[in-house]
Formats: C-alpha cells, structure tokens, sequence
C-alpha cells in the first residue's frame, strides 16, 4: 500500500514538468551527447563536466518519461535515481573518477539496458513499444560492454558511446514531449499510433544499428594484435655467458627476394647485470661467398610490451623503420637486427635505457655467429633509427668494454634519441607525444625501483597511461591510443610530478648516451623532425663533439621523423656509401663535422 502510494507521489510530482522543459532537456540531452561524440579533445574536466551532466539529464528524463506513463514499471524509477545519483557522484569528484567512468557509466548502460530488455517482454503495450523499449535496451547493454572494453580511454570511448546514448535519448525524449497528445477524437488517436510507431521505433532501431557498428570496430580494433608463441619462451635452465645461441628456425615473413632469414633466441644482460633472454631476426643472402660483413640494426619504436617485438608483427623490419632491406642485401652484407630484452621474451623492456638496450645488440650479433647456415663474417657496422639510433650510440659505446670480441667498423645513428631528458621534456608539447611518455613511464618503472607511476603519473591518467603502454604501434587498437593521445594532448596534467625532475631525471639523465665511441660515427637528422627536433639534436651533438667524440653529423632538409629513412631519403645513399667505406677500411675525417644536405 505504502509503495502504490510513494509512486503515485512520484507519478504525478513528476507528471506536472512541463511538455516545455521535458523538451529542452532532451535537446540538451542531445546537444550534450553530440559534443561528447564529435569533440574527442576536449581537456579531462571538460568531458568529466559533460558525462556528469548527461547523466543528471538522463535521470531526470527518465522520471518524465515515468510521469508520462503512470503504469511504466517501478524499476524506472530506480534507474533513474541511478542515473542522477552516478552524475552527481561524476561532478563531485572529476579528478577522483575520470579512471571509473568507464566503469561506472558501462554498468549503468549494461543494467538501465537489461531492465529495458526485460520490461519490453513483460508490459502489455503495443508491439511498438515493446519493439522500442528493447532496442533501446539492447543499444544500452552494447554500448556499456563497448565501454567496458576499453577503460582505458574513458575520456574518448565512454565519451562516445555515452554520447550516442545521450542523442538517441534525447531524440526519443524529444519525441515523446512534441507528439500530439491523443484526445478524444479516435481518429486523431489511430493517426498518432503510426507516428508513435515510425518515430519513436526508429530511433530505437537507429540506436541498435550505431551499437553494433560500434562494437564491430572495437572487435576490428582489438583484433590483430600480434601473439607470443613458445618460441620465445626461456629454457628452464639460461647460460650465464651473454650471446649464447640458445634457439633458432626459419622465418619467411617479409624476407626479400635474394635472401633467407632466421629468429633466433639468445642470451644477453640486464642494466641490473643480470642474465637475460633476447630475440632477434638474421638475415643474409642466398649468393656469393658467404662470410658476409654485418649491419647490426637497432630497430626504431615498435611499442614496450612483449609482443611488440618486431620479429612477431607482421612487418617485421619496417615496423622498426628499415626500409632497406633489400638494399642492404644486394650489398652483400648480412642483417642482425635484436628485438630487444622484454619486447617478444619476458620484460621488462628497458625502452630508452642505454646499457641493456648496447647488451642485446652486441649479444645478437654474438648468437647469430653461432648459426652456422648464415655464415656471417668478423666486421660490424652499428646501425639504428630514433630509439634505435640511441641504442645505437650506446651500442658504440660500451662495444669495447661488454664485447670486444665484436670490434665495430663504425656506428650510424640516424634521428638517435640520445638525449632521453630532452626528448621527455618535448613530448608534451607533440601531437601523439603521451603514446612515447607512456613507453618510457612503463620502461623506466619497470627497470628502476625508484621510478614509480605515483609519483609521475596522476591517478586519473594512470589507466590510460598502462593501457597506452600494452599497445604496439602496429597494432589496430593503436587508433585508439592516437585519439587517446590527442585528447590528452589538450591537458597537460598527465604527470603528477614534471618527469624531468627527481629519481626519472636522474635516470633519464644517465641514459643520455656518452661520448665514448671509439668507431667512426655518423649522425643523421631530418630538419623538419617534429619528434626529435634538430635543434635538439643540434645541442645534443655539440656536447658530444665538445666532450672530444669524432662524429659526421648531417641535416637532411625537408625530412622529417620517418621520412628521413624512407627509401627515397637522400640520407640512405649517404649511409650506404658510408658503410661501404667503412668495411672496406676507409679512414674518417677527425674531429667533428657538420653537413647540411
């Protein structure tokens, strides 16, 4: 008796809001949810502010809706106080709950769906009702699962498909409040039924059609990551010595024609000194005399976690930014190009990290001397792009101390990230810089004790942060780490603390690589590089030359990050005739050089 009453309060405190207001808010529910779906980046708060006030609106509508229909089942009201109390709940603490909304708000679509589902089975409407309240509930429980399946970009995903919540809502709500009321004329009555029927049905309908789209790119976008498989798995029992040879078989994959390659598994050691597992790929020509000279590449971003090792993807040497690989081939020369520790073996990947990062090189070189059937010969020519070209630097120069049994005939690094301090303290300011940070975020706190994500990383961003980390370049779901990006582009606040400050800048700093390379080097920059600038380049290499280190250094106009290696980059010719040179024994000019080209 009590409970007839109370929702009879309700129904009719309800019922008296005005067909006006019942129609603004659902405009406003509409122009809310078109802002949340069309402006992916505006700044943390904002969409915070707007998610919150879309919930409010959608509670509130849903009470109208009560009050427009008194024998509409009670959970609506439940529903409702749900979704006014999760908006409050929203602007009450933004910073605090940007990392659940995607928890939050799923669930609230997932169980306002179930419920709509099952009281369009159970009310006694008409089949237009009963078709609408379903799809509506369908749509809500599919785009609460797309929610979920995404949490870490809940500023961008939840974004959207709360957003297309909101303006099907909104245009139902919208539709309820501007329909005729039926009076006493029948015929005005079965002329509103098909209205109701065409109307409200088909945005319903609309709503279930933009669900499923949605859920069929987030399928697409999850798919295709590469998998590891058991090739990568250490053996109970690892050698201590590094650059032992501990596996290899045949890879195909992209290998050009005039030649054939391996994966191989091998030993190497951690910053920590420790014994550590690496992959690789070798490849070598099908002609010619074997003992062939080696470039020994340090591959350029592919990602941080473990199945980002470019031997996994599916390109595997362009994915790292060798696009000559055929080139280096028809030289005669042979390929050794390391994974990585943590990139296709157990991490953690020391991404931006100097020593382990020159250990894996020098140890796959090491290993593949072991493979018989490539027959590679005694000289070595370091190569490597972006944070390849960084460890390229350090492969150079640790080289003489870790193995001096691969003496190097030179280094070229092109792009190099030599300077982590100051390719840190620019990606803010980059278009897609937060993938990077987070790269180096999960590096360097998986490497260093001190280095922690509460610290550096703010606790609404950390979800996010992770996430970004767990994807490969390559990988589908990168999509959604670029508009993640670009929506946490327009707020700076992804570190807690500025990352060039404290324990990361003191380990930042001793990553910076030193002026002890005893190989000619050659260093190559694109002047339109917006990742790593020329003028940060420029300082960089003006401390090496000032600390003594010979070094070739030219600047490639018009050539940019990537397109300083593409094919047609005037930089390759360069770095072929400069290797070339090299093995043959060619001496370098001393002292340091600058050439712009």
């Amino acid at each position: 008796m009590a409970d007839t009453v109370a929702r009879g309060l309700v129904a009719r405190a309800v019922g008296r809001m005005p067909r006006w207001l019942r129609a603004v808010l659902a405009v406003a529910a509409v122009v809310f949810g078109a802002v949340l779906v069309l402006h992916l980046t505006a700044a943390i708060g904002i969409l915070a502010l707007l998610i919150g006030l879309g919930m409010i609106v959608v509670g509130v509508l849903e009470l109208g809706a009560r009050g427009d229909d008194a024998d509409r089942p009670r959970w609506r009201l439940l529903t409702a106080a749900l979704w006014v109390a999760g908006g409050i709940f929203v602007l009450a603490w933004p910073g605090l709950t940007v990392r659940l909304l995607a928890v939050v708000v799923g669930l609230a679509l997932i169980v306002n769906g179930v419920l709509g589902v099952v009281a369009a089975f159970r009310r006694a409407h008409s089949w237009d009702a009963r078709v609408a309240d379903a799809a509506f509930g369908l749509a809500g429980i599919v785009f609460g699962v797309v929610a979920l399946a995404w949490p870490d970009i809940t500023l961008l995903v939840v974004a959207v498909v709360f957003g297309a919540r909101l303006v099907m809502g909104g245009l139902a709500a919208l539709w309820r409040a501007l329909r005729p009321r039926r009076g006493p004329d029948p015929d005005a009555a079965a002329d509103a039924v098909p209205r109701r029927r065409w109307g409200r049905a088909a945005v319903a309908i609309g709503a279930v059609v933009v669900s499923v789209a949605a859920a069929s790119v987030s399928v697409a976008l999850h798919g295709g990551s590469p998998v590891v498989d058991d090739f990568y798995a250490a053996p109970r029992s690892v050698p201590d010595e590094p650059g032992r040879l501990i596996r290899a078989e045949v890879f195909t994959r992209e290998v050009p024609d005039g030649a054939r390659a391996w994966r191989i598994l091998y030993t190497t050691t951690g910053g920590d000194g420790e014994p550590r597992v690496a992959s690789g790929l070798v490849v070598v020509p099908t002609t010619g005399g074997g003992g062939w000279p080696v470039i020994d590449w340090n591959h350029g971003t592919t990602g941080s976690a473990q199945q980002c090792a470019p031997s996994l993807v599916a390109e595997p040497f362009e994915s790292g930014a060798l696009f000559v690989l055929p080139e280096i081939i028809a030289q005669g020369w042979a390929l050794v190009a390391t994974d990585y520790i943590g990139l296709g073996t157990v991490g953690p990947h020391p991404y931006l990290v100097g020593q382990p990062t020159a250990h894996a090189s020098l140890d796959a070189v090491r290993a593949a001397r072991e493979l018989a059937a490539a027959d590679l010969g005694p000289q070595t020519v370091v190569w490597g792009h972006s944070q390849g070209g960084g460890g390229a630097l350090w492969t150079g120069a640790v080289a003489g101390d870790y193995a001096p049994d691969v003496p190097l005939a030179g280094v070229a690094a092109l792009a190099p990230a030599g300077d982590p301090p100051g390719l840190i303290d620019a990606l803010p300011g980059i278009t897609g810089g937060s993938i990077f940070a987070s790269f180096a975020v999960a590096g360097y706190t998986g490497v260093y004790p001190d280095v922690t994500f509460r610290e550096y990383v703010r606790p609404g961003a950390e979800v996010t942060v992770r996430a970004m980390a767990q994807r490969c370049l390559s990988d589908p779901g990168t999509t959604v780490s670029v508009l993640t990006a670009l929506g946490l582009s327009r707020d700076p606040q992804i570190f807690a603390t500025d990352p060039t400050s404290g324990a990361l800048r003191a380990r930042l700093e001793a990553n910076i690589a030193p002026a002890t390379i005893s190989a000619p080097l050659l260093l190559g920059q694109g002047v339109a590089d917006t990742l790593i600038s020329a003028a940060g380049q420029d300082a960089f290499v003006t401390r090496l030359c000032d600390a003594g280190q010979q070094a070739d250094y030219r600047r490639y106009a018009g050539r940019d990050h990537l397109s300083l290696v593409a094919t047609d980059s005037p930089a390759i010719p360069d770095l072929l005739a400069w290797t070339r040179d090299r093995f043959a024994g060619e001496p370098v000019e001393p002292g340091c050089t600058r050439t712009d080209r």
